[in-house]
């Protein structure tokens, strides 16, 4: 230890870190508490520690439990791999593979919690504090935690394609102020971040994909950021989700597919979704459910198209196209300034001849909904056993049979005092005139002059611009 106060998981004297680093931290972390058990020494006394994870294979078979504030756990490379393309390549083409596993400083949760009824007893790491003051300052920073396995229903035959098996990364139970999540992987756990009655949490630059449910904040929380990470759940489960949320700021992150939803507030208010990339193979992309009401969703790129990888061809969220990628139950949204592309082959589309819903406003007043883009594109669907390969070229494919005809804004009966300004055609939105404002976007040629009218004395035609040299 080079101070009192910092500790490297593989120089402690109680218990072996590579058979069971759960035991070593929760070691260290009473020693913490033993020294620093008085409140107040000299204006301070509990300064908290660091906990240092070598790169390295450390297995976890103690759930770790923090219950002091100012702990900074923290490793040497967050580690990810995609442990998914790996277990859908044949085993007999696994000595040829350059890696097996993710690396980094990496955790191997081994806890048996499938059958677990608490959703925490399955976590690597539970945080948890009661009394006053909350817990504070906690820290996860640059370490891979990963679950090794699913075991639930699969499709195709493959259990580890069911992202289901009872584990969690980080489960925070009690309220908690000032957290930070950076840097961090996680991979191959049914709930990679569950945090419960958050304040100020930072969740920054991780990489969470191949989990079940990726970024889950419940119960309540306030004043809190997701921001510039890389994320992908699977069918059942939430990309990011919070509820009961108030001040929260989600940019700058790029959601993979194949999660359930991309984006899922219910009863959050007054918050910001702005500049993410989100990708989804399913409709209900975003969802505000639950009357959130005065949120800010603008900036963002939005991209609905085919699951191309064989494994999981026949996987869905169980919405159809009439749902929406973007459904808002709620009031005072402003909704501007987004791109949507739906590239999808039009026999695919459910019901069957419908025309997909791109915005959907369920129920609310008073959103004003502006400016956003459509793209809708009727392509062939292809498929390939190389995951990799086949989400590229979808993603960089942009020729098209023909266009795809959309329902770029459908406004329920329920939802009523709304405005739609230029986010659609005449014939792309569906919208009750007498209880909604709207403005469509120009059909191209609808404003062109007829030949027969004269110029102004003065003014100069120059293709399609008039210069006016009075």
């Amino acid at each position: 230890m080079s101070s009192d106060n910092t500790y490297d998981v593989t120089a402690w004297p109680h218990g072996d870190p590579h058979q069971d680093i759960g035991e070593v931290i929760n070691s260290i972390i009473a020693d913490v508490k033993a020294r620093q058990s008085a409140p107040d020494i000299g204006d301070g006394g509990k300064p908290g520690a660091v906990i240092h994870i070598p790169p390295g294979d450390y297995r976890l078979r103690t759930q770790v439990l923090i219950d002091v504030s100012f702990l900074r756990i923290e490793g040497a490379g967050h580690g990810f791999t995609s442990s998914s393309i790996r277990f859908n390549v044949p085993e007999g083409e696994w000595p040829g593979l350059h890696e097996l596993w993710p690396g980094g400083s990496r955790i191997l949760v081994d806890i048996a919690a499938a059958d677990a009824q608490d959703e925490s007893a399955g976590a690597a790491f539970l945080v948890a504090r009661s009394g006053s003051p909350r817990i504070s300052s906690v820290e996860f920073a640059g370490f891979c935690i990963d679950g090794l396995h699913f075991v639930g229903d699969q499709p195709g035959e493959n259990p580890e394609n069911s992202y289901a098996n009872g584990k969690t990364g980080i489960h925070v139970r009690d309220a908690n102020d000032s957290f930070r999540i950076t840097g961090m992987g996680f991979v191959y756990l049914e709930h990679a971040l569950t945090i419960h009655k958050a304040d100020a949490l930072s969740i920054h630059d991780n990489f969470i994909a191949e989990c079940g449910s990726c970024i889950e904040l419940r119960s309540w929380g306030q004043a809190s950021k997701i921001t510039d990470n890389l994320i992908g759940a699977g069918p059942h489960g939430h990309s990011i989700y919070a509820e009961s949320h108030g001040g929260l700021l989600i940019t700058a992150n790029n959601v993979f597919p194949r999660g359930a939803s991309s984006v899922h507030l219910h009863g959050v208010t007054r918050s910001s979704v702005t500049n993410n990339r989100l990708h989804s193979f399913y409709p209900g992309m975003m969802v505000l459910a639950a009357n959130s009401s005065e949120n800010l969703v603008g900036s963002n790129h939005f991209l609905r198209d085919h699951e191309p990888w064989t494994p999981f061809l026949a996987v869905d969220n169980g919405l159809d196209d009439l749902f929406g990628l973007l459904a808002i139950n709620g009031s005072d949204n402003s909704i501007i300034g987004n791109h949507f592309s739906e590239v999808i082959d039009a026999e695919s589309v459910r019901p069957a001849g419908v025309a997909p819903v791109i915005i959907r406003l369920v129920a609310g007043r008073d959103n004003y909904i502006a400016s956003n883009h459509v793209v809708g594109l009727d392509v062939a669907t292809s498929s390939s056993d190389s995951c990799f390969e086949a989400q590229v070229d979808a993603l960089l494919a942009t020729h098209a049979s023909r266009r795809l005809a959309v329902t770029a804004v459908l406004v329920d009966p329920t939802a009523t005092g709304n405005t739609i300004l230029d986010s659609g055609r005449d014939d792309e939105v569906v919208v009750d005139l007498a209880a909604n404002a709207f403005r469509p976007t120009p059909a191209i040629g609808a404003g062109v002059r007829a030949e027969s009218t004269p110029l102004p004395a003065g003014v100069v035609a120059l293709g399609d611009r008039r210069v006016d040299r009075r």
